[in-house]
């Protein structure tokens, strides 16, 4: 049995290399994507998948104008929240 495991390793390691080369993937890659979310009495703006806020902000047009900021550096998309949580607009800032 154990020619069988290491035949199979082998293998596994041979695909993922050929992937790799091919630029794939196994895990997903992080994205840039800024969120202007409601906070405590005013607005944050958190990158997509972060637990910390980026910046906190009293008004949500200030928020916006941030979120803007690091997007279009990025290359990415602004996706703002209304105060319920649910999304409002999405703005994309993604180079062609």
């Amino acid at each position: 049995m154990p020619k069988q495991n290491s035949l199979t390793d082998a293998i596994q390691q041979l695909i993922s290399a050929i992937l790799k080369a091919l630029g794939y993937h196994s895990t997903p890659k992080r994205t840039w994507h800024q969120h202007v979310v409601p906070y405590e009495d005013g607005w944050a703006v958190r990158r997509e998948g972060n637990k910390r806020f980026t910046s906190k902000h009293r008004k949500q047009g200030t928020a916006i104008r941030k979120a803007k900021t690091l997007a279009k550096r990025y290359n990415a998309d602004v996706i703002i929240h209304r105060a319920s949580g649910g999304i409002r607009k999405r703005i994309s800032y993604k180079s062609r």
